[in-house]
Order: C-alpha cells, then sequence, then structure tokens
C-alpha cells in the first residue's frame, strides 16, 4: 500500500495544475487553520507543521496550525474540526485512530469521526516493543515463551487508554496467546520513566524519543512493528517475523469538515502531494524516523479501512472503552 501511495504521488506531481484550479474556484482566500489535537513539540506535532508549510505554499494562502489538546486521543481539538464549517478554512491533523477506530472507542460519544472527509496521508512511523535493561529476554519470540512459563510475571505500560501503545500490547496478546498486566499511564514519558528505573517489564511505543536509550543499552528493543527491519537495528526482527501477518504502525493525516466539497480536498490534496516530493521535506521526516507519504483521499480511505481491520477486533477482544 506503501508503495503504492509513492507512485501515486508522483503521478500526481506530472498533473498538478493547482493554480488553474485556485483560479476557478476562488478557494482558498484567506488564511486556513489547520487543528493540530495534540501538544506543541512532538511528533505528530512537526508532521503537520511540515504539511502547513508546503499546503500554504502551494495553495497560496498561510495555513496556520493551531494545537487544541484535551481529552482522551485528542478528541476535544477534533470535535471542534466536526463541528466547523464545511469551506476548508478549517482542517484537522491528526493520528490514525482518530480517523478509524474512535467510534469504537468513545461509545457513547456525542460524535462519529467517519464523517470527517480525508484529504491526505502525510507519514507513517512504526510502532516497536520496548523493554528494561535486565529483562530475562531479547526478542517477542522468548517474551511470548518466558510470559507463558511464567503467567502473571511480566507487565507492560502504555500511554494512556486507548492509545496506541494499549492497543499494541493486546494485538500481541490476541495474536501470541500469552498475557501480560497492563498498567495504564497519562503519557508515554512517565512509562517510559519507570521503565528505566526498572519499575515495570514493557512498553509499546516510537522509536523517535527512545533512541538514545536504546543505543546506550538502557532499554532492550524487542521488535518493530514495521513491515522491513529497521536499517539502523537489522538484527531486531519485526513482530511479523514472530506473529505472521501483524504489523503495527501508526500514520498522520489532514481531513476536512463533514460536507467538506471534494473539489477543496482534492485541491489541498494535490497541494500536499506537491510539497512532500520536496527532497529536503522528505530527509527532515525520515530523521523524524518516518516515512513520507501523501496521497489521494482514497488512499487514505484505503488506510482508514486497513487500520480499522487492524485494530477493530482488538478493541472488541480486550472490551476496551473509553469514557
Amino acid at each position: 500500500m506503501f508503495r503504492r501511495l509513492a507512485t501515486t504521488c508522483g503521478a500526481l506531481v506530472l498533473a498538478l495544475v493547482i493554480s488553474a484550479a485556485q483560479a476557478q474556484s476562488g478557494y482558498p482566500d484567506r488564511v486556513i487553520t489547520l487543528v493540530v489535537p495534540y501538544p506543541a513539540g512532538g511528533t505528530a506535532d512537526l508532521l503537520c507543521r511540515f504539511a502547513a508549510d508546503k499546503a500554504g505554499s502551494n495553495l497560496g494562502q498561510q495555513v496556520v496550525v493551531e494545537n487544541r489538546p484535551g481529552g482522551a486521543g485528542g478528541r476535544v481539538g477534533t470535535e471542534s474540526v466536526l463541528r466547523a464549517a464545511p469551506d476548508g478554512y478549517t482542517l484537522l491533523c491528526a493520528a490514525q485512530l482518530t480517523f478509524s477506530v474512535t467510534h469504537l472507542l468513545f461509545s457513547k460519544a456525542s460524535f462519529d469521526t467517519r464523517a470527517l472527509e480525508p484529504i491526505s496521508v502525510l507519514a507513517a512511523y512504526p510502532l516497536i516493543l520496548i523493554g528494561r535493561g535486565s529483562l530475562p529476554f531479547d526478542n517477542l519470540q522468548d517474551l511470548i515463551a518466558y510470559a507463558r512459563a511464567n503467567p502473571g510475571k511480566i507487565n507492560y505500560g502504555h500511554q494512556g487508554k486507548g492509545q496506541t501503545g494499549h492497543l499494541l500490547g493486546e494485538l500481541l496478546m490476541l495474536k501470541g496467546k500469552f498475557r501480560m498486566t497492563e498498567i495504564p499511564y497519562r503519557g508515554s514519558a512517565p512509562a517510559i520513566n519507570d521503565l528505566l528505573a526498572g519499575n515495570i517489564d514493557l512498553v509499546p511505543d516510537y522509536l523517535l524519543a527512545n533512541k538514545p536509550n536504546i543505543d546506550a543499552g538502557k532499554l532492550k528493543l524487542l521488535a518493530t512493528g514495521s513491515r522491513e527491519r529497521l536499517k539502523d537495528y537489522p538484527r531486531v526482527a519485526t513482530i511479523a517475523e514472530t506473529l505472521p501477518g501483524v504489523s503495527a504502525d501508526t500514520w498522520m493525516a489532514v481531513a476536512a469538515p463533514p460536507g467538506t466539497p471534494k473539489e477543496i480536498t482534492a485541491q489541498v490534496s494535490r497541494a500536499l502531494a506537491q510539497g512532500f516530493q520536496d527532497p529536503k521535506l522528505r530527509a527532515r521526516i525520515r530523521a523524524l524516523e518516518a516515512d513520507p507519504l501523501a496521497g489521494t483521499p482514497d488512499d487514505m480511505r484505503d488506510l482508514i479501512r486497513q487500520s480499522f481491520k487492524t485494530w477493530a477486533p482488538v478493541i472488541e477482544a480486550a472490551r476496551i472503552v473509553v469514557e
């Protein structure tokens, strides 16, 4: 799928007629707000800012990032975009779970993110499974064997109920047929601090923030959710090598309020596709341990369906509900 997205990007660049489309539609004729439902400074926020910069340049109007964190899974910012006028001047930049399974996680919510209009996926980055340095095993296969032989002895921390780390932990247990004790935290940082202190055994997380501690030998990289082994860690197996068919990554994407005209979403999508072909930007994205994508609204719909297929059974099996 990701290879097809890359091919799509190349074709889009060759066919770009953004200036002509602007002349016909009149959009945009004022500043666009890109809502990011997370705090400033993280990988997600940086990717959204890259998108705002490139979209603004190619659309001929400034795109301003507005961080609106709050609520589980970025609920506050997401809801504000769902209520916004469908005119293309308020957009959302969020992670995959927002678009694919929020309606399952928030069963009593008064909103449904499936109504959002897809624009473009920006980049994807794999989840990883890391452990404290003193663990008696070094990989996922041995973890599963140890957990089966020692029921109740292994635990894992995650950044919050219904977040990607929580879902990956449940996915591993579901597919690997073993159990771990779940320890929820409020964010990744306190979970990683306890992992470094040896207070917990494992944390499913992302590579960028943990790379220094992995390289220093303070944490063990047990497995990666990528489709291929990471070039910096060729000896570390993917999750799929132990549990065939299982991969786990997250991606950032841009969407518009429900009812936004297809002409507008297509125009923004083309602007992003053109911008994400910039070699310097692609290098900056890869420096974040992410793969640049950017494709059409239909490409994003395909990835939403894939994400739902991966995570919906996990949410149902583990009976995960975020109040």
